[in-house]
């Protein structure tokens, strides 16, 4: 059972990317919460924000160049937690502008 529970995918006015993904799935030892996502940022086709649950790594985010690893909570947190990340990464790129 995987059923997509939410998906979307926009340009920003300085032409990167963000992308969200979150499918429900069954429970098991490598997805014990019951979903699957991946959560991106995209500057210059380079990858330097991304928030996944890959099978044999965990639930983990990708910072610029660094793993980290990331305590899953549920979706709002998860959520709250890549927007503020995105949002961090945005002012240290393009300044205090809106996005």
């Amino acid at each position: 059972m995987t059923q997509l529970i939410y998906h979307t995918k926009e340009k920003t006015k300085e032409g990167d990317i963000i992308e969200r993904i979150i499918w429900e799935i069954k429970k098991g030892k490598d997805f014990p919460h019951g979903v699957k996502y991946r959560l991106a940022y995209i500057h210059k086709n380079k990858r330097i924000l991304g928030y996944d649950n890959e099978r044999t790594k965990g639930d983990h985010k990708h910072y610029f160049h660094r793993q980290i690893k990331y305590k899953f909570m549920n979706l709002e947190k998860l959520r709250d937690d890549f927007e503020g990340d995105v949002e961090n990464i945005r002012r240290i790129l393009y300044g205090n502008q809106e996005s």
